[in-house]
């Protein structure tokens, strides 16, 4: 017994010694962690990175020389599972998005950034992972992202060996070369049809960009790559072969950086375990609608549907709708009093104060009087206290906070707030920062006084998130081939 044990705790510090960890958050952000809902059970969000640094050689070599603007996040997906784990979802922000970058500081050398704007895959340069994380949270208006994964191209190469590749398809032959116009290229040499890639080859599938047309047409290459290794991992009974499983273990724990506070084997074991009940028919993948910066032909901002999709996600409403109740949002999202606690004070003793966020972003355009109209329905409501405040904060999303001081009784009286204007209960939120329950009216919010008559029904995924549900098959829908990538 003495052995096994000893054995056991052997492995267990071998696997720990292989995981690389960085800082959750280093930028300036705000998002608060959702409480529970009655069956004591949260959304989880995660950020998966993909990096296209060249820092280590062999990095270099399967992706070329180093150059001086430091690592970027070429690859942004934000995977969400339910508060009930029934759906996930998996949203593909393109690299070349122009957002506001918050002020970040670098966790391992302290340098500070200042806040800027910018292509979103410059984030990572600017305080690493945590710094895109915090620019993800601010993007979708307060979406709190749990944990983030990132990995390079020699960890693609490793995971896509040790899980036994994934199917794709493109409708021409493809070449994937440098020309005069794009230098470099992923080097991609595949004949028309139906392929299963792995290792180098399934790298190359998932940095193709100008050959498929666009950062946007590349997320949908990578949708159609990562549905199939699902479907494949799903295939394969792992937990009856330790073997199998033990080799994924290892290559995964070297090949994935991850934030500190997952950052062993246990945790990370226990975070896959929590995708083993969602089923293909249940996982939807989808990009982040998005319209050309008017600013920069080659760039992106998100396009007003865009919202839609973050609404979908803070309110835990699924993107399919193959769930039980498939007409109405997910039990989470309906307006619900907590199952416990003290009882709320008498609205007319609650002072609450409403601001105006509907500009959704600084270069937005509010609506006039917002924070004044919703202030004057709770008061027509009982709630004599309710005031609008002439400060303007934008905010993609409507936020709910009372003061953490304030406690359960606090939470009670917030609680009575959002059932009056028909707010999740999701949506309430303690914060250090509120010395008052705070109602802030987001940009998904522009106009009625019943909240939840703005929430999207499950299965409303905007047409133009080109979405994809996980029990596709591909090869119904292979991918275009730009002619001068063509042989």
């Amino acid at each position: 017994m003495l052995g096994t044990a000893g054995a056991a705790y052997g492995y267990y510090e071998y696997l720990a010694s292989k995981i690389h960890k960085g800082q959750r958050v280093s930028g300036d952000t705000h998002a608060i962690k959702p409480k529970a809902n009655a069956d004591g059970d949260t959304p989880l969000n995660i950020l998966i990175l993909g990096s296209d640094t060249r820092s280590d050689p062999e990095d270099a070599k399967l992706g070329g020389a180093a150059d001086s603007t430091g690592a970027r996040a070429d690859v942004i997906m934000i995977a969400h599972l339910s508060a009930d784990r029934s759906n996930m979802s998996i949203v593909s922000i393109p690299r070349d998005t122009r957002v506001n970058i918050p002020k970040c500081t670098d966790p391992k050398t302290h340098q500070e950034y200042p806040a800027t704007t910018d292509i979103i895959n410059a984030s990572l340069a600017r305080g690493g992972a945590g710094c895109t994380l915090a620019t993800v949270q601010n993007l979708t208006g307060g979406l709190y992202i749990d944990h983030w994964l990132t990995i390079d191209f020699a960890g693609v190469v490793k995971m896509a060996d040790v899980l036994g590749g994934a199917q794709v398809c493109v409708q021409q032959n493809v070449d994937d070369h440098p020309t005069a116009a794009q230098p470099g290229g992923s080097h991609l040499h595949l004949t028309a049809g139906t392929h299963t890639v792995k290792g180098e080859q399934a790298l190359q599938w998932l940095r193709t960009r100008h050959a498929f047309g666009s950062d946007a047409m590349r997320s949908k290459a990578q949708h159609m790559y990562m549905s199939s290794l699902l479907r494949n991992l799903r295939s394969q009974n792992l937990f009856s072969n330790p073997g199998r499983l033990n080799d994924i273990a290892t290559k995964a724990m070297s090949a994935f950086t991850v934030s500190s506070e997952i950052g062993t084997p246990k945790k990370l074991y226990d975070l896959g375990m929590q995708l083993k009940s969602i089923p293909p028919n249940r996982t939807t993948m989808l990009t982040m609608p998005h319209i050309e910066d008017p600013e920069n032909q080659n760039h992106y901002v998100p396009a007003p549907s865009a919202q839609t999709v973050w609404s979908l996600m803070r309110n835990d409403v699924a993107m399919d709708a193959n769930g039980k109740a498939a007409s109405t949002a997910s039990p989470s999202a309906k307006p619900t009093t907590a199952p416990a606690g003290p009882p709320a004070a008498a609205p007319a003793t609650v002072p609450v104060t409403v601001v105006n966020g509907t500009a959704g972003t600084d270069e937005g355009v509010p609506t006039s009087h917002r924070a004044g109209d919703i202030a004057q329905e709770l008061v027509a409501k009982g709630f004599a206290k309710a005031a609008a405040t002439q400060q303007a904060h934008p905010s993609q999303g409507t936020t709910l906070v009372y003061p953490a001081s304030a406690g359960a009784q606090g939470r009670s009286d917030a609680l009575s707030v959002a059932k009056a204007l028909g707010i999740p209960a999701t949506g309430v939120k303690a914060s250090a920062q509120a010395d008052a329950i705070t109602l802030t009216v987001g940009a998904d919010w522009k106009t009625g006084t019943d909240y939840a008559a703005t929430l999207p029904k499950a299965g409303s995924v905007p047409t133009d998130a080109d979405a994809v549900n996980g029990a596709e098959d591909s090869s119904k829908n292979c991918m275009y081939v730009e002619p001068t990538y063509r042989f």
